[in-house]
């Protein structure tokens, strides 16, 4: 990799907002992560064309509706509740 691109890629990382860092972290780590055999031929799966059961889409409706009420909680709450 070029140095000029890792340089901007630094730069970039100062500049990310502090609320931004823990998902900035585990993208990052996601990409390095990219290179394992497993994980490139989990990504590159195909699709499933399994069609939904009725309890996967009441699953789907009730995280909808729990997301569109604000029914949420930040990483940092999750990670307090669980103590990691």
């Amino acid at each position: 990799m070029e140095a000029n691109v890792k340089e901007r890629l630094h730069r970039l990382i100062d500049r990310i907002p502090e609320r931004e860092v823990h998902a900035a972290e585990r993208y990052l780590e996601y990409l390095t992560e990219h290179g394992d055999p497993f994980m490139r031929a989990l990504l590159n799966a195909p699709e499933s064309d399994e069609p939904l059961s009725e309890d996967d889409q009441e699953a789907l409706e009730e995280g909808r509706a729990a997301l569109a009420a604000g029914d949420v909680v930040t990483d940092e709450e999750l990670r307090a509740e669980l103590g990691i």
